[in-house]
């Protein structure tokens, strides 16, 4: 057994260890990406076709063998229409890495205050007044396609432009605003709504866009519900509930002042990382 060990060893150089690490660096961030998404679901039936395929073979069950294997090889086309969108989001997320990302902007620290200021404010003020909000904040991955879909405003944050933005009976008040470097860019919005089944029935609309938003992007949302003045926060699509001012003034002023984005530091990240529970008080 030593000697077996050691002429395994022997023949593995440092070229070979840095492809096996490469390698099974790529598949763990691969089954990170995966879990707890739709796709993990897809993937376990994958694994019981491709497993189902040998021990059908094995025991010489040739019909049924013959028949998993055409459904394998039809599966590898398959598996690409089928997991379109986690392709798409695996292939912005590896476009929005620390590699290949052009750094972000940075704004003022006096007017990066300013702004988490005004936006703090108005976020209290629908809380209390149970007054339905949904705002995106444009980082890494463009929104003009979303913006686009509204109204363009182009105006300066402040509690009394997002108040009347925001209120009811409003023209743009069921739709989503959008913010890009500092300004309030769009209004009335339309958000793509997530199609993940795990997500609570209870929650509405205007969470699921807020959990869509950030499958297809990098953003960042606040959400406060109409009915009950919860606040929430949704990023790479999970969603974190039950928040006060104090920790959306420290998230904001981390993403607008500190690194531009929001990192597992952030105060907020630990409960966003976990996902959507149910809850009967949207």
């Amino acid at each position: 057994m030593h000697k077996f060990f050691e002429n395994v060893f022997s023949g593995i150089g440092i070229a070979d260890a840095i492809d096996i690490l490469i390698v099974a660096f790529v598949i763990y961030q691969l089954l990170k990406f995966l879990r707890k998404t739709r796709a993990e679901q897809l993937l376990k039936g994958v694994i019981f076709l491709v497993a189902a395929t040998a021990v059908t073979g094995l025991l010489n069950l040739h019909t049924i063998n013959w028949i998993l294997k055409g459904a394998v090889s039809l599966g590898a086309i398959a598996i690409i229409v089928v997991f379109q969108p986690e392709l798409r989001r695996a292939l912005e997320y590896l476009g929005r890495s620390k590699i290949v990302k052009a750094p972000l902007g940075q704004l003022d620290k006096e007017k990066g205050k300013k702004i988490v200021a005004h936006i703090v404010k108005a976020i209290e003020i629908f809380s209390r007044d149970r007054v339905g909000a949904l705002i995106v904040f444009e980082r890494e991955t463009n929104l003009t396609d979303i913006m686009e879909s509204g109204t363009i405003v182009d105006a300066e944050i402040s509690e009394q432009i997002l108040g009347n933005i925001f209120y009811e009976g409003a023209p743009l008040h069921d739709g989503a605003v959008v913010i890009r470097d500092g300004r309030v860019c769009a209004a009335g919005c339309v958000l793509p709504l997530t199609h993940n089944n795990t997500i609570s029935k209870e929650l509405g609309t205007r969470h699921r866009a807020g959990i869509g938003i950030t499958e297809h992007s990098d953003s960042l949302v606040l959400i406060v519900s109409e009915e009950t003045g919860i606040i929430s926060m949704a990023s790479e699509g999970q969603l974190s509930r039950y928040l006060d001012s104090k920790t959306v003034e420290k998230t904001l002023l981390n993403m607008y002042m500190n690194t531009g984005e929001v990192t597992e530091n952030t105060p907020i990240i630990s409960r966003i990382i976990k996902r959507v529970k149910g809850d009967k008080n949207v």
